[in-house]
């Protein structure tokens, strides 16, 4: 008789009619555990979809079914740009659905139910909301503002200068609420943006105010257009626009304006407290002061002139006079001559760089 080691008696814990009540299990609860995924870039397959839902799951403190991956399965429809994500628990399931708008791949996907998913059912199975306390913040989202770039009250923004930043673009729509969502669209080759945004703002009642402000405002060469994504090309004027609501749009346009000068790119940079008027009067002095702004200025780009006003011997009020002006062939120049100018010391003066209208210095307006 062979030892008890080699006796080949199947164990009960590996008897196949012992495992059934698990796989039945599993088929009950898959409509709970299941979540639709729309909105795919072509270039998603199952292996990037899982390794992202795994890791985004991971970092809000989404996974509560233990150690180890929450995905056990992905179904990608490609022709539809869709997928089918399967948790291993009904509670992962419903804290993936705060993961709606999240961006995959430089796009907002949808996070949804799908349409097998019975909700009556899914009551007896475990949580049906996502946990209050997921850390969103971790992976870009605002919490509770699933689903925050979808809806009625979601803005187009478009015609944005391809050299504004994320930041930029943001600080300008902030400028009437904080947001609860936003998106600036970027090439997923380059990573360049494409000229437009949406956005959601945390109060709704902002959302024509900032749409009549900011459609029509000239941006460089370019011309916003703001209004309301599921409003198509015509921008109606809000039903409950109201003196007060033109008196708001005024002073966000001003303000607005302000930032165009002051915040937002130019190929000019303003510098102030570089030079006295004092230092610019003597000849030699100047030629020396002129050269050393060049030869700084050439360090952060193509710098086309520099301009530094000089008073005027009979005394006039001549514009500008203490500032310098840098020049650059593009935006890119300026904004790193910005950064790095702007809060460094020049004869014992802190130096404060803002950007100018290229305009005014084309005219050689120097006053603003």
């Amino acid at each position: 008789m062979l030892p008890n080691m080699f006796n080949f008696t199947a164990p009960t814990q590996f008897n196949p009619l012992a495992m059934q009540p698990q796989a039945m299990t599993q088929q009950a609860t898959r409509h709970a555990r299941r979540v639709y995924v729309g909105g795919l870039p072509p270039t998603a397959n199952e292996q990037t979809v899982a390794i992202y839902f795994n890791q985004v799951m991971a970092a809000i403190g989404g996974n509560t079914a233990g150690p180890g991956d929450a995905v056990l399965n992905v179904y990608i429809n490609h022709d539809k740009k869709f997928a089918f994500v399967e948790m291993r628990s009904v509670e992962e399931a419903s804290n993936a659905m705060a993961l709606d708008g999240i961006m995959f791949e430089g796009a907002p996907v949808k996070v949804r139910r799908p349409t097998d998913y019975n909700p009556s059912l899914a009551a007896a199975l475990g949580p049906s909301q996502p946990n209050p306390n997921l850390n969103l913040g971790a992976v870009g989202l605002t919490p509770g503002s699933a689903g925050g770039l979808e809806g009625p009250d979601r803005i187009f923004v478009g015609g944005l200068p391809y050299y504004f930043t994320e930041a930029q673009v943001r600080e300008l729509l902030e400028s009437f609420g904080p947001l609860r969502g936003f998106d600036l669209v970027k090439d997923r080759e380059t990573g360049n943006s494409k000229g437009y945004a949406f956005c959601v703002y945390q109060d709704l009642n902002v959302t024509d105010i900032a749409c009549a402000a900011l459609n029509g405002i000239k941006m460089g060469d370019k011309t916003l257009t703001v209004r309301r994504a599921n409003q198509g090309t015509s921008q109606p004027r809000p039903e409950q626009e109201t003196i007060l609501l033109q008196a708001h749009q005024q002073l966000q346009m001003q303000k607005i304006m302000l930032q165009v000068g002051g915040a937002l790119p130019t190929k000019v940079v303003c510098l102030t407290q570089v030079v006295s008027a004092d230092e610019l009067r003597d000849d030699e002095e100047y030629e020396d002061i002129l050269e050393d702004m060049r030869e700084e200025g050439r360090k952060y780009g193509n710098l086309v002139k520099a301009v530094i006003p000089r008073p005027d011997p009979s005394g006039a009020v001549v514009p500008g006079v203490g500032k310098v002006f840098l020049e650059y062939a593009d935006v890119d120049g300026s904004t790193k001559a910005k950064t790095g100018m702007h809060g460094r010391k020049f004869g014992g003066n802190q130096v404060v760089a803002v950007f100018y209208p290229e305009d005014k210095f084309a005219e050689g307006d120097y006053d603003d």
